[in-house]
């Protein structure tokens, strides 16, 4: 090939959005330019948690070429703005099956926002069979509304959009995972792409151990001897009843501190679910990306949950986050997912359960008499990360597979 290999990056909001998988989308961007790639996306022209927000529709930034799609206000806080949203996404970008060859890209990548977008693989496959096409699966749909029962695994609907997602997925030649059990859900739908898993990375990386700063925990946590934090989406795949379970359990402990850092639709509903008798549960603000390292790293332990109905559809990016930052890592969630089986791989937390809440509370009191095990466990938390889950070491491996993937495709 005497010129660039050429990508373009379908994505329903990337940069300067701040939602955090917009930032992953630009930040592969941006990496796969450095890498040699001529770089092209095609976010819509909308923000993300202000919709009344227009970017310019065109923009260049660190060698990424935006070209933005206008797209109506339908709401994404409704399920059917959701599709209409998805609708117009997906016949925008199913016009670059429609340029000429010499315009074309080598490859597509394709997210998970909107929904459904990996439909547009059907199109583009029709109607350009010779790019190669890329699937980054960040959660899974229609799983998503089976899991929230916004649809009936059962019904008419879900067979139509199973079926329809049972196409796209045939379509791609490469499909990324970010974790086993998500793996073993696209794996459902007999796809013959190529399988890798390539995880989301952490949006602030410390070379070294971050140490605490001792003002920011104090105003989080007090005097507490042991911190941890909730950081983080709190929404429909995350649960908070055995936290509060833990937490009440350790009343009478006032040296361990919990704190929660949520937004999303269902921190309210935790939030009304705290007393006054929680004495050892408090809630601090959303704390924006030039601030997030001091907040992340006034913790001893971060906290992680997952309802067990969502195992494989989504996995908590606040896991990456929590090892970058040297923090090992509480979850309550399915021991069959992905992020326990890291846990319990790299040695960078606990796993809890319902049945377990006692056997929980009694290594937290242990870690205030046992200050070298919790050194210890940053120490493994952040080496885990470096070793397997930073940018650099994703990106890099996304442009091998990108590379190998056309490679096979040009003429001997």
């Amino acid at each position: 090939m005497d010129r660039k290999p050429r990508i373009v990056i379908l994505y329903h909001y990337m940069f300067p959005d701040d939602v955090v998988s917009a930032q992953h989308l630009s930040g592969l961007a941006e990496d796969l330019v450095a890498h040699g790639w001529d770089v092209e996306a095609l976010p819509c022209q909308r923000g993300c948690r202000d919709e009344d927000k227009l970017y310019a529709p065109k923009e260049s930034w660190r060698g990424v070429k935006y070209n933005r799609i206008w797209r109506p206000r339908f709401s994404q806080a409704s399920f059917l703005g959701r599709l209409l949203n998805s609708a117009w996404m997906i016949v925008a970008w199913s016009a670059i099956g429609l340029r000429s060859s010499k315009k074309r890209p080598d490859v597509v990548l394709v997210g998970t926002d909107p929904v459904f977008a990996a439909l547009v693989a059907i199109p583009l496959k029709l109607f350009a069979p010779d790019i190669k096409l890329v699937h980054w699966c960040f959660d899974m749909h229609p799983e998503a509304a089976f899991a929230t029962h916004v649809v009936s695994e059962s019904g008419l609907a879900a067979k139509l959009a199973t079926g329809a997602m049972k196409i796209a997925y045939r379509q791609f030649d490469l499909i990324a995972n970010i974790g086993v059990c998500m793996r073993d859900l696209l794996r459902k739908y007999r796809h013959m792409a190529r399988e890798v898993e390539l995880t989301p990375w952490a949006l602030e990386e410390p070379d070294a151990l971050e140490e605490p700063d001792e003002a920011v925990r104090a105003g989080l946590f007090g005097e507490a001897k042991l911190a941890l934090l909730y950081s983080g989406n709190f929404g429909e795949a995350h649960t908070y009843e055995e936290l509060l379970k833990l937490a009440r359990s350790l009343r009478q402990k006032p040296e361990i501190h919990f704190c929660f850092a949520v937004r999303g639709n269902q921190a309210d509903a935790l939030r009304a679910a705290i007393t006054p008798e929680d004495t050892n549960i408090s809630f601090a603000g959303f704390a924006p990306i030039e601030e997030l390292a001091k907040r992340l790293g006034a913790a001893d332990v971060h906290l992680a949950t997952l309802k067990s109905n969502w195992a494989g559809i989504a996995v908590p990016s606040k896991f990456f986050g929590s090892l970058a930052i040297g923090r090992p890592v509480l979850y309550f969630g399915p021991q069959r997912s992905a992020i326990a089986k890291w846990i319990e791989k790299f040695d960078a937390g606990w796993i809890g359960d319902n049945g377990n809440t006692e056997e929980v509370a009694a290594v937290l009191v242990g870690l205030i008499e046992n200050p070298s095990l919790i050194a210890k466990l940053k120490q493994c938390s952040h080496a885990a990360y470096a070793g397997h889950f930073s940018r650099a070491s994703v990106t890099a491996r996304w442009d091998a597979e990108l590379r190998t993937l056309i490679a096979k495709s040009e003429p001997s």
